[in-house]
């Protein structure tokens, strides 16, 4: 069991490197849901679901999306100038 934790950290710690060196913002979105991923993995490898859930539906869903959103309307207020 703590080899599955030590394999999970090591994973919520590469993804959240990702998320800091990724010079793109759409690596960053894409990154940014992975982490989110990989921190849901660990808190069910914790016996956290209901924290899990909550970081799947947030961390890994609504955030990135909203961050997409807006790239996108940045995106479109450009063209349009």
């Amino acid at each position: 069991m703590k080899a599955l934790i030590v394999a999970a950290l090591l994973a919520v710690a590469f993804a959240g490197t990702l998320v800091v060196l990724a010079r793109d913002p759409k690596r960053q979105i894409f990154a940014m849901a992975a982490n989110g991923i990989a921190l849901a993995v660990l808190f069910e490898i914790l016996q956290a679901p209901d924290v899990a859930l909550s970081e799947l539906v947030v961390g890994a869903a609504v955030t990135p999306l909203l961050f997409a959103a807006a790239l996108t309307a940045i995106a479109l207020d450009r063209r349009r100038r």
